[in-house]
């Protein structure tokens, strides 16, 4: 049978096995299966694949390889700029926003605390999930590889990590967020943007306590959830830095 030689780099090796990681290896072909099949019947989903160079060239995921062909696969290159080749998909999504499945509600509410505009539903099947993603131009963050083989599913992101800050600090790493952080701009609860409001307008909404000690508020447009800078602040802010601290002056 036909064969052609494959090499995944970076962290797509961490969808193979341990002797098909970090190293060529040669793979059977069928006369009209495509690159895209061929390597998600590896195991690698399409959305975690920038680039493809055959024999040195770049190709799209409809390609269908040659017998002998020397195949690299790259990761998403969020922070460098690859835009003269070929690309697997329209472009990067500079300023991004999310759609996080069921499994990482805590990791969207990170995400929101951040600034990043993300959208949680712990109730949504997987093909709503994808259409979502694909409509509002989202990129889909899960767990589930099978989620990210789905063909409509353009911009997606398998999280490795299970800590939730682990999750953070690998989207931060892989998609080069560090310069979008906007702490305290987005409500945790429901995904709403954040604005000042003059405490006079909302007193009667305050605890005693709260009115008595704070002069700041910020009200969330969409659920009207009101934050202040209480004691919970430091402890955010920490957590803050600890993902990016260099991305913001406190």
């Amino acid at each position: 049978m036909a064969c052609i030689s494959l090499r995944f780099y970076e962290e797509l090796n961490d969808f193979l096995p341990s002797d098909q990681r970090k190293c060529a290896f040669e793979h059977p072909i069928k006369p009209t299966q495509s690159i895209k099949h061929l390597i998600e019947n590896l195991g690698v989903p399409h959305t975690e694949i920038e680039l493809i160079l055959a024999n040195g060239e770049s190709v799209g995921f409809d390609y269908l390889p040659n017998a002998g062909d020397q195949i690299s696969l790259y990761p998403m290159f969020e922070s460098l700029d690859v835009s003269p080749l070929l690309r697997l998909r329209d472009k990067p999504l500079r300023e991004p926003c999310f759609l996080a499945d069921a499994h990482l509600g805590k990791l969207a509410r990170y995400l929101r605390l951040l600034g990043f505009d993300t959208l949680f539903f712990n109730d949504a099947g997987d093909s709503r999930l994808a259409e979502i993603s694909v409509k509002d131009r989202r990129i889909l963050l899960t767990r589930d590889r099978g989620l990210l083989m789905r063909r409509e599913i353009t911009h997606g992101c398998f999280i490795h990590a299970l800590d939730t800050k682990e999750q953070l600090t690998e989207l931060f790493k892989r998609l080069d967020l560090y310069r979008l952080v906007a702490p305290f701009t987005r409500c945790m609860v429901c995904n709403g943007s954040l604005n000042p409001i003059e405490k006079a307008t909302i007193s009667a909404e305050l605890p005693k306590r709260v009115g008595e000690i704070y002069t700041e508020f910020r009200r969330c447009s969409d659920c009207a959830k009101i934050y202040w800078k209480g004691s919970h602040y430091r402890q955010l802010m920490e957590f803050i830095k600890t993902i990016a601290p260099a991305a913001f002056d406190e």
